[in-house]
């Protein structure tokens, strides 16, 4: 498993993490018993960083890992990334206020069982702060020592330069694969350039650069890829038509699909850091495979041969879902 220093000067992780939104049931419903076994298989196969929130089934991912921890007799082999500021209020669907990201906190301290995360995101920017002042309140959380780096999720490199210039920023989260292709145009390099980690989720195109793609009709129990343009007749058979050929190409040379998605991601810069998600240890081993898998120069040239910039139809959020996230180009 090849590592990565999260952030300017953090700890050393696994460049294959965990997304533990797949605890929870949002694509498809989740067995909590479960939960501890991917987990422990991510501990076995060398995944060390786990990445929640608390809106992952509004607390009940974090809940997972925290009874998890405590079964381990309070052993944390683990770097614990969590985060906060998406809510339920139809009128005010973020909140990046210091009294709402404090209680936030403390609430996922105590439902994690950990004095401190390693890692803490402003999950969704509020337009009512500006982000000089968001971090300025995180910092306040690094100085108490509740939290030991401070990232942000979906945002602009411009914002990124505005954030790291009050306090490092140790990791920025967004979507990144061979099917979401944005954060080349100005992200990797902001984070190359500060010493901020890339987090890329979705690392397998919500499976579109897996060996068992969704269908149509498993996407209709999965409500968000229901709105999802990329899951939306005509693009999914278009796209289906696309992830066969990656897949054939994956086969010829000896891997899954999964393991070379999440190798290519790794390959773009050694900033950037993984975190697939599935309930599947078969796919969760596939997935920690790319973490160690080297990629050649002709190898990247195969595959994107096959999957070029731009393959993927129809945008990866649809209109509502696009609320939240800056776009940058």
């Amino acid at each position: 498993m090849k590592t990565r220093t999260l952030g300017q000067s953090g700890p050393t992780i696994s460049a294959v993490g965990y997304g533990a939104m797949s605890l929870t049931d949002f694509y498809g419903p989740a067995d909590d018993a479960h939960g501890p076994r991917v987990l422990d298989a991510c501990v076995e196969m060398g995944l060390d960083h786990l990445d929640t929130s608390n809106v992952y089934g509004m607390g009940r991912s974090e809940t997972v890992i925290g009874n998890w921890l405590k079964s381990r007799g309070g052993d944390c082999p683990v770097t614990i990334a969590s985060k906060a500021g998406i809510t339920r209020d139809p009128e005010h669907r973020f909140n990046n206020s210091p009294e709402h990201l404090a209680q936030c906190l403390d609430e996922s301290l105590t439902r994690l069982g950990v004095e401190a995360l390693d890692l803490y995101y402003i999950h969704r920017r509020d337009p009512r702060f500006e982000i000089e002042e968001v971090t300025e309140t995180m910092a306040g959380f690094v100085k108490a020592g509740k939290i030991k780096a401070i990232g942000f999720s979906e945002i602009a490199p411009s914002s990124l330069r505005r954030a790291h210039a009050v306090h490092p920023i140790a990791a920025v989260q967004s979507e990144y694969s061979l099917s979401t292709r944005a954060p080349e145009m100005g992200l990797v390099q902001t984070c190359a350039e500060l010493g901020t980690s890339l987090v890329a989720f979705s690392p397998v195109g919500r499976a579109l650069l897996t060996d068992r793609p969704h269908s149509a009709a498993s996407v209709l129990h999965m409500p968000f890829l229901t709105e999802n343009p990329r899951f939306m007749e005509p693009n999914l058979s278009v796209n289906l038509q696309y992830n066969a050929k990656f897949r054939a190409l994956a086969a010829d040379m000896g891997v899954a699909a999964a393991t070379l998605a999440v190798a290519w991601v790794l390959h773009r810069d050694d900033s950037v850091i993984a975190i697939p998600g599935t309930r599947n240890i078969d796919h969760l081993k596939e997935l920690a495979d790319g973490g160690s898998l080297d990629l050649t120069a002709d190898d990247i040239a195969r595959i994107e041969a096959v999957l070029p910039v731009g393959w993927a139809h129809g945008d990866r959020y649809s209109a509502a879902q696009w609320v939240g996230p800056e776009r940058y180009s």
